[in-house]
């Protein structure tokens, strides 16, 4: 049964995929292949070229395994290098983060400081502003009502002075009027006694 399974159409098989698998697994060394080989043409009875071909395949066959297995390793290494890497650089990222944000909020505290500072400076400023401003308002305010308080007492007195004016106007015109009644009175007087006298003159000459 063996026999039959490793013939001639097997043996090419064999070659084939010998072919096939020990381009990629060179690299791995396996000593004293010679000797399986040789166990195998004795107690396994195959020939020398079949025993070659089953060897080769074992061959490749481990060397395909640990070379599985070395890559596997290298990756885990890999991996294992990386996380390490990742946690040295999130570490790394982490501090400079921290000493970023304790950067940023020194930077923020100071700028906050100097803009409490400007505007307690700008307060004062305004405060003494508006000290000043009153103080000038009450001064003018003062000297207005000062002025008005001279032009009112100035206008009274002219004010005085245009009816005490009005006041000799009146009395001199009424003196006046008293004068012209007077001579009026005196002229009518003069004028029905002189016409009174005419008349009785007038009447004794007709009589």
């Amino acid at each position: 049964m063996l026999k039959r399974i490793v013939g001639l159409p097997a043996r090419r098989c064999f070659h084939r995929t010998s072919f096939l698998l020990g381009s990629d697994f060179e690299t791995v060394h396996i000593p004293n292949t010679n000797h399986f080989k040789d166990l195998l043409i004795e107690n396994g009875k195959f020939q020398e070229d079949q025993a070659t071909t089953i060897v080769e395949i074992m061959t490749n066959a481990i060397r395909g395994g640990v070379n599985h297995v070395s890559q596997d390793l290298a990756k885990r290494e890999k991996l294992t290098q990386l996380s390490y890497q990742q946690r040295v650089d999130f570490a790394k990222l982490r501090d400079q983060l921290l000493s970023a944000d304790r950067s940023e909020f020194h930077n923020i505290q100071n700028e906050y400081e100097s803009v409490k500072n400007d505007l307690e400076k700008l307060r004062n400023k305004l405060r003494e502003e508006i000290t000043k401003t009153n103080a000038g308002f009450k001064l003018d305010l003062s000297l207005e009502k000062g002025r008005i308080r001279e032009e009112s007492s100035h206008h009274d007195l002219q004010i005085k002075e245009i009816d005490t004016k009005i006041e000799q106007e009146v009395t001199n015109m009424k003196m006046q009027i008293d004068s012209v009644k007077t001579q009026v009175m005196q002229w009518l007087i003069g004028v029905c006694t002189g016409t009174f006298a005419l008349v009785l003159a007038y009447m004794r000459l007709l009589t």
